[in-house]
């Protein structure tokens, strides 16, 4: 098998496990939130949430029904040699993956709203690089839902304000969300660069584990502040009230022009689907997530 073969099949298996295998720390975050819950009717919601993911494991089918579009963070090593397939490589194993997973056909024009039927179209899938050390290809596929998307935002920021007002601004955009991002959620915060940049940061900072906080202790502050602020927003599970409105804030930060602060807020689902393979040069697959 053709290296450009093997990322095409990985990429169909990567996208595979990311609809039906949440990660283990989003897991535990759920059966967490379930035995902190002091509320019985979120606690009814969340018991829901964890059959739900138990079936879409035991029948290897969805565990929502909107597959989302889908999204991919591409790593190149130094070493790995030529990627200029790789996009037709990733279109391919898009519309395998909506085929034999199957994914919800999501994609449509964005005026005429025509669907391509396949989950692709001009940028879609969206390709994310980086540039990384050795010789391999790494994929994460990230299927978005709408419901999450829908409620991202940015706000240009007065700079003098500084973490106060970061935090005023996520839990408002919080409360404004409610039940519709389908809580409990994570949220990925975007701090700095541009309005562009920020958006951008705030959805690569939903990759992070919500089980490692920022490695800058003053950031990892911040992410507690503001999990334990939107928390106390009481929305609760599916917005019906209760202790688990996220089960983690995460952030990620670029510097700015002195003049600025650029928040973006990116929201994401209790089902929180990502999913890492990595694609030596010899062919050689090793599964991260």
């Amino acid at each position: 098998m053709g290296i450009e073969e093997t990322v095409e099949r990985t990429a169909v298996e990567t996208l595979k496990r990311a609809v039906i295998y949440l990660p283990k720390d989003v897991k535990r975050a759920l059966k967490n939130a379930y035995d902190k819950e002091t509320s019985e009717t979120a606690k009814t919601q969340l018991t829901a949430i964890l059959d739900n993911i138990n079936l879409g494991e035991t029948g290897k089918t969805p565990i929502c029904q909107d597959t989302g579009v889908i999204l991919f963070y591409v790593t190149v090593g130094k070493d790995f040699g030529d990627v200029s397939y790789v996009p037709a490589a990733l279109d391919r194993a898009v519309k395998t993956a909506t085929i034999k997973v199957p994914l919800r056909p999501n994609a449509v024009h964005p005026l005429t709203r025509k669907n391509s039927g396949d989950n692709t179209g001009a940028n879609m899938p969206y390709i994310n690089w980086n540039m990384g050390e050795g010789d391999y290809l790494e994929v994460t596929a990230m299927p978005k839902g709408a419901g999450s998307e829908n409620m991202s935002s940015l706000a240009m920021l007065t700079p003098g304000e500084g973490a106060q007002a970061v935090k005023r601004f996520v839990v408002d955009q919080v409360i404004k969300a409610g039940a519709q991002p389908c809580p409990p959620t994570i949220i990925g915060v975007g701090i700095g660069g541009s309005a562009d940049i920020a958006l951008k940061l705030a959805k690569k900072a939903l990759l992070r584990p919500i089980d490692k906080p920022h490695p800058e202790p003053e950031i990892a502050t911040l992410e507690k502040e503001l999990l334990k602020g939107v928390n106390m927003t009481g929305i609760g599970p599916m917005g019906l009230g209760g202790d688990a409105t996220s089960l983690g804030v995460n952030i990620e930060y670029a510097h700015c022009h002195t003049a600025s602060l650029p928040v973006g807020i990116n929201m994401q689902c209790w089902a929180a689907r990502r999913a890492t393979a990595r694609i030596h040069r010899n062919g050689q697959v090793e599964v991260i997530t």
